[in-house]
């Protein structure tokens, strides 16, 4: 077999051994989680370094991009890979996510007998947002889809004996079974429309048609099924009430499968760009998302359902991004929020000794020495974005937009270290730097 043949069988092969662990008996998984936890740990942490392997090749020219069919029943079932720019950026994330997940629960959930059942779902879970996120075909693409939400419902209830984890699982379930008939129900006219449901060979016969009723209704309800999946007004609420789950899998939740809506809109742009008011419509709807949540995450006092409410207006900036049409601006949104929310999740439990040694640092500041170390901040971030600049060989005059970007970078980074510094933790700040170098 060719290079392509090897990598498309492993992009393929590696979320599906994950899936394969759903036909395990609970009773078994529980009895054997020592095992099943360190083997899945090892087996996200595998798929997470192809991943990104996967990812720097194909960014830099190593790897080509990969469309092709393993398996063709009948049209319009196939079973094949559809690897690009986007694929590669989407897979990494969710890999690497799901290894940090793994490995967080471990300690997380350590004594807790339905570990072994948790860690069989969360494994599928991850296989199916995987294949989800290479599949080359929409019903493919539909039917991991399916299955993500299957899983998660298994996670939401892994603490069933709890009335608002049940309430909260079976909300989220029926929310998910109005997106999953839109986008059946899309696939079915843009099949009849185009008859192939191939990426690749629909985003090539699209671009040579011209725009068709059918096409609109399609775009219609694939931003009914993406606003559904990113809990967007009004399909919002089942979000906040997740938090009866365990933390790393509201991680999960909110830095990895929330963002299929937003992914769903990316990968089938070609189709929704021939759609402008179904675009001004997912615009309309991501503002109205925004201007709501941000209110409400104010007013909350729990710490997870502010980050809940934190990620719907996240996700609504990314669908107005979408509607607008900055498409590549979307998934850079999606990859520095999914970053920051799995870090805010999985650290959410020290968020009151963090506050109490930010209060202690505090006690003895003076407005000069405040403004001393907001100045010392501010020097050290915008000396990390000239070096960085440098590194790269970026022209500032040339690039004003990158300079606009790096400025903001910059004000978020002054803002972290000076509440660094003021904790007196001055090699957290040169980690930070070199993680952010």
């Amino acid at each position: 077999m060719t290079t392509s043949n090897w990598l498309s069988l492993a992009l393929l092969l590696t979320p599906v051994i994950l899936l394969a662990l759903a036909g395990l008996p609970r009773s078994w998984a529980n009895a054997h989680r020592a095992f099943l936890r360190t083997w899945v740990t090892r087996w996200a942490g595998l798929q997470a370094c192809l991943a990104i392997l996967l990812a720097g090749g194909l960014l830099t020219g190593g790897f080509p991009t990969l469309s092709q069919q393993w398996w063709t029943g009948w049209e319009p079932v196939s079973i094949g890979v559809y690897y690009d720019a986007v694929t590669s950026l989407m897979f990494a994330l969710v890999s690497l996510v799901g290894w940090v997940v793994c490995s967080y629960s471990q300690r997380y959930l350590d004594g807790e007998v339905a570990q072994g059942n948790y860690y069989r779902w969360i494994a599928v879970t991850l296989g199916a947002v995987s294949l989800m996120v290479v599949s080359g075909n929409l019903l493919m693409f539909l039917a991991c889809w399916i299955a993500t939400s299957l899983g998660l419902h298994q996670l939401l209830l892994h603490y069933s004996h709890r009335p608002a984890a049940r309430r909260a699982a079976w909300t989220k379930f029926v929310i998910s079974r109005i997106g999953d008939a839109a986008l059946l129900v899309a696939a079915t006219v843009l099949f009849g429309e185009y008859g192939t449901l191939e990426f690749s060979q629909l985003f090539a016969t699209i671009d040579t048609q011209a725009i068709t009723p059918g096409l609109q209704v399609a775009g219609c309800l694939i931003v009914v099924g993406a606003v559904t999946k990113s809990a967007q007004f009004p399909f919002h609420s089942w979000l906040p009430h997740t938090m009866e789950t365990p933390t790393p899998v509201s991680a999960l939740m909110h830095a990895g499968i929330v963002n299929a809506g937003g992914y769903l809109v990316i990968r089938l742009s070609p189709v929704l760009s021939l759609t402008p008011w179904v675009l001004s419509g997912l615009a309309l709807i991501g503002g109205i998302t925004v201007c709501y949540a941000a209110i409400v995450m104010l007013t909350q006092t729990s710490v997870k359902k502010s980050l809940a409410y934190s990620t719907i207006a996240q996700m609504g900036f990314m669908m107005l991004q979408c509607g607008l049409g900055a498409f590549s601006a979307a998934m850079l949104h999606i990859l520095a929020h999914s970053i920051y929310k799995a870090h805010a999740f999985l650290s959410s439990g020290s968020v009151l000794s963090e506050n109490a040694a930010m209060r202690g640092g505090e006690q003895d500041s003076t407005r000069v020495v405040s403004w001393a170390r907001a100045l010392q901040a501010a020097a050290i971030s915008a000396t990390c974005l000239l070096v960085a600049m440098a590194a790269c060989g970026i022209n500032p005059a040339a690039k004003a937009g990158g300079l606009l970007l790096g400025s903001i970078l910059c004000l978020a980074l002054t803002s972290w270290l000076s509440q660094v510094l003021a904790t007196g933790q001055r090699p957290l700040v040169l980690r930070g730097i070199l993680v952010c170098g």
